[in-house]
């Protein structure tokens, strides 16, 4: 028994290892991904189409662009999931209940257990749910709970060993009890079935109908059919490799075929005759062997609860995968399918394989190194390669032309047995002769590289060049020596150019589109129709590949591949664009390649392995988006959900918005692209963008109406999920405030009129008083102005009186100087005695007595305050004194003081002396000036 299952084991094992498969896409999710715990039990589906997994931590979603966490209420390990119309069903350790969506597009748990209070064993938890009909039923490893939904009543099912698992077929629910055998439930009891000893101490994995049968699948012992009460082996292909291994779980798909999910070799697909179709394990791209959950949804991907990770496989993916997860092949330059070989031609050489066949691709003797063209012509397959030209036959290969390089090969003007071929340094011709390939000449005088090229006619040639351009080439008829070299100005040089001969026409593609040749006018012209293989902003690679076999012209872009067909009612040609991105193809830009091989089945080089597309099975559905949540940021830092569900209205803080939304679709090679508008504010579409979620910030009051629409593939949304709702006006803005701001304009205008009536009273009253204070001011001046008048006229009188007093004291003492001339005149006669009498009249009259009083009046009618201040300042002057001081107020000289004192010039000047000394003044201070100065 033992080397039986060893041998089996190394079946398996080798059959792994020989096979070279061509598996669907499968899409990983790592934990650091879904931010949850490794370990994943069992997955289920919404009527949303949203996908639900019973993780370590917690229920987890995903909505085709994000996942979200739910932890159990308890923080215990989620063992099962079914989602059941609107509501998703968990159960895990002391506990099970359902899950609802609220308002705000989150989960609420409800916890029918505890609402009901249920009385659990204890440390029980909740492995699988069944539904049928209007129950639910939980299986624990003791008990099965049968949840009446219209009853909201909970029956109990008890057993006294260990429930391994609970299946549903058609409308009967079974279960094994370990050690005893298979029961049903009927009428709500529990009945044993089968009590083979098959079934009683070997663990089923799962039971389906087979024709009317049960066929029964165990986890180590394989298939089982049941039949009118007998056990039978089901036979087929693959029972002896399916034996051997330790099977978890198990699903049917809708179409009939089986999906085993292993605890160490990943999951085998079975198909419904029970042969093998491939396995898939971690070396072939899963997360981990262990497979604890399988899942069907609506689209028949099948999603994997993995021990570490959840792994979704596109079965019905138009596209399948050959992963060269050695690095055995390399990066796939060309590929090509003959006589029942597939070729592929890489950076490391020429290998090729049965195309029927799962063995691993052999490698072609003394191929080794870059190939870069596989081509038949007639009936010869020619390999360009970095060594040169090869014929390959079957799994041989001959080198035929050693010039380095060989880019492509063509047949010349039809001719089978004459080749035209491109290479690193020129163009080369190869000839058959006596069935025999042989190199027959170089085209000299032109040693530029020649990837691309096209014969014009007979002797003219175009070549591409990545850096100069076209180049057109005129030669001998002998076709050994180039004539004339010229560039081709119609069109330019660009990134990832090429030239490709397609229904007799010569076409060069670049950034700025397709050109056709036009051999009347020898120039490219510009072909509108054929340049929208290039869509907009999508440009990659000018590349272009013709399938004359299938009449398809085929370009690459940053979002699709594309093909040229011709127009089936007109002459117009038909562009078909494939969704497959560049990020997901994986090839070489400017290198890119796809060959026919099958029944629409297309080979697509990456750099590690192929893809193979198969046309026939493109059948791109549009898709629903939802608004799955909206988060209200507010100014203060807060952070809370919006009722997704109606039109709502925010504060005026609350004015920052997130939406978040998502496509459920599931599809590896397809993505999703998000287009979004924000009525009333941003009313134009936004570009097209891979993140599922927009923030607005700081957004102004307003009505707003939200929509966004999505993009799978090329295929818009069914739909354009709407949101309306409105930010509300600051407060200082509301009609509250506006009412106030108008009674306070009113108030505002009532008070200004007030306080402009009142300033405008006050003007009136300060223009009064300004006018009164004017004219007073005006009055007080013609009063000065008068009396400045009159001051002038006493002035004046002063003046005239000072000038009466110099006047007469002048004249005194003229007078009195005539008088003592005379005097002395008649004192020198000799009639003294005669004269003596009038001597006496002429003292009388120098008498300074009466001169004096008549001059002291005449002086204080000048200057009346005079003698005051010299007497207050000098009281001890003596009349005599003062008789001086006036004379010197005159500024009269001692001179013309003598007389009037009827002194002599000497004794005034001892007067003068003495009135300093009395005046006690400064010997270098003038006395006459000091005078003056009083």
């Amino acid at each position: 028994m033992k080397i039986k299952i060893i041998i089996l084991y190394i079946q398996l094992l080798l059959s792994t290892v020989l096979m070279a498969q061509e598996l669907p896409p499968i899409t990983t999710f790592q934990p650091q991904q879904y931010a949850a715990e490794n370990q994943n039990w069992s997955i289920s589906q919404s009527d949303e189409q949203y996908v639900y997994v019973a993780n370590n931590q917690g229920l987890l979603e995903y909505n085709g662009a994000n996942w979200q966490l739910y932890p159990t209420p308890n923080q215990s390990v989620l063992r099962s999931v079914k989602a059941i119309d609107n509501l998703i069903y968990t159960g895990f350790y002391m506990n099970f209940g359902y899950w609802k969506r609220n308002e705000f597009g989150s989960l609420d748990y409800t916890s029918i257990s505890d609402d009901l209070d249920v009385p659990l064993i204890e440390d029980e938890q909740f492995w699988n749910i069944l539904s049928m009909d209007h129950y639910v039923l939980f299986q624990s490893l003791n008990r099965i709970y049968i949840y009446d939904l219209i009853k909201r009543s909970v029956k109990i099912i008890n057993t006294q060993s260990t429930i391994t698992k609970i299946f549903r077929v058609d409308d009967t629910v079974y279960y094994q009890v370990y050690g005893e055998g298979i029961y049903k439930i009927e009428s709500g009891q529990s009945v044993l079935w089968i009590d083979h000893d098959i079934f009683v101490m070997n663990v089923i994995v799962n039971m389906f109908n087979h024709n009317g049968d049960l066929l029964i699948q165990t986890q180590e012992q394989g298939f089982y059919i049941w039949k009118d009460g007998q056990l039978f082996d089901w036979e087929i292909p693959a029972s002896k490799i399916i034996d051997g291994l330790s099977v978890y779980n198990s699903i049917r798909l809708k179409n009939g075929d089986f999906i085993l999910g292993t605890i160490s070799n990943g999951i085998v697909y079975l198909n419904q005759s029970g042969t093998i179709d491939y396995t898939i394990d971690q070396a072939d791209g899963l997360s981990n062997n262990t497979v604890l959950g399988l899942f069907e949804d609506s689209n028949n991907n099948v999603w994997l609860a993995l021990d570490n990770g959840i792994n979704c496989l596109n079965l019905k993916s138009a596209l399948s995968i050959y992963n060269d997860k050695n690095g055995d092949l390399g990066t796939v330059y060309t590929s090509i399918l003959l006589n029942g070989n597939l070729y592929l031609g890489t950076n490391q050489g020429l290998f090729y394989k049965g195309v029927t066949s799962n063995d691993h691709f052999k490698f072609i003797e003394g191929t080794k190194g870059q190939v870069w063209s596989l081509k038949e012509i007639g009936d010869t397959l020619f390999c360009g390669h970095n060594l040169g030209t090869f014929i390959i036959k079957g799994g041989e290969a001959q080198l035929i032309a050693s010039i380095p390089g060989t880019w492509d090969m063509q047949p010349f003007l039809n001719n089978e047995n004459l080749v035209l071929q491109g290479n690193y340094n020129g163009l080369h011709f190869l000839h058959r002769q006596n069935g025999q390939w042989s190199y027959k000449n170089k085209l000299e005088g032109f040693n530029m590289s020649s990837k691309y090229f096209a014969v014009v006619d007979s002797l003219r040639f175009l070549v591409s060049h990545e850096y100069k351009g076209v180049l057109e080439i005129s030669t001998n008829k002998d076709w050994t020596k180039v004539e004339s070299v010229s560039e081709d100005a119609s069109v330019e040089k660009g990134f990832g150019s090429s030239l490709v001969t397609y229904f007799d026409k010569i076409l060069y593609g670049y950034e700025k589109g397709v050109f056709v040749y036009d051999k009347q006018k020898m120039q490219f012209e510009k072909d509108s129709l054929l340049t929208n293989i290039f869509p907009l902003g999508e440009y990659t690679s000018g590349k272009l590949i013709s399938d004359p076999q299938h009449d398809r012209l085929w370009s690459f872009s940053n979002k699709n591949i594309s093909y040229v067909s011709p127009g089936k009612f007109s002459d117009k040609p038909i562009i078909t664009r494939i969704p497959l991105p560049k990020s997901l193809r994986k090839e070489m830009t400017g290198y890119e390649t796809i060959s026919f091989l099958t029944d629409g089945n297309y080979l697509i080089g990456t750099s590690s392995g192929y893809i193979i597309i198969d046309i026939n099975k493109i059948d791109l559905k549009a898709y629903d988006i939802a608004i799955n949540s909206i988060s209200n940021y507010a100014i203060n830092g807060e952070v809370f959900s919006a009722d997704i569900t109606k039109p709502a209205k925010f504060e005026n803080n609350e004015n920052n918005l997130q939406f978040t939304y998502s496509v459920a679709q599931y599809n590896k090679y397809l993505e999703t692209e998000y287009q979004y508008k924000l009525m009333g504010y941003y009313n134009e579409w936004s570009s097209w963008s891979t993140e599922p979620s927009v923030l607005f910030k700081n957004l102004p009051y307003g009505p707003y109406t939200f929509k966004v629409r999505s993009k799978v593939g090329n295929n818009l949304s069914n739909n354009e999920a709407v949101y309306q709702f409105e930010i509300a006006k600051p407060w200082y803005l509301s009609n509250l405030m506006v009412v106030l701001y108008l009674l306070i304009l009113i108030a505002l205008g009532i008070l200004i009129h007030y306080l402009y009536k009142r300033y405008y009273k006050k003007q009136k009253e300060k223009l009064v008083l300004k006018n009164k204070r004017d004219l007073e001011l005006k009055e007080l001046e013609t009063e000065q102005q008068l009396m400045q008048l009159k001051n002038e006229k006493l002035k004046q009188d002063i003046e005239n009186k000072n000038r009466e007093l110099a006047i007469s004291t002048m004249s005194l003492i003229k007078k009195n100087e005539f008088l003592n001339q005379i005097k002395d005149e008649l004192k020198n006669t000799d009639h003294q005695k005669s004269v003596k009498p009038v001597i006496k009249i002429i003292d009388k009259n120098i008498n300074t007595t009466d001169d004096w009083k008549f001059f002291q009046e005449a002086f204080n009618n000048a200057d009346k305050d005079f003698f005051k201040k010299v007497k207050s300042k000098h009281p001890k002057l003596t009349p005599d004194d003062l008789k001086l001081c006036a004379y010197l107020r005159l500024n009269l000289t001692s001179k013309e003081i003598a007389p009037l004192l009827n002194i002599s010039h000497r004794s005034v000047e001892v007067k003068r002396y003495r009135l300093r000394k009395k005046m006690d003044l400064p010997h270098e201070t003038s006395l006459t000036n000091y005078i003056l100065e009083l």
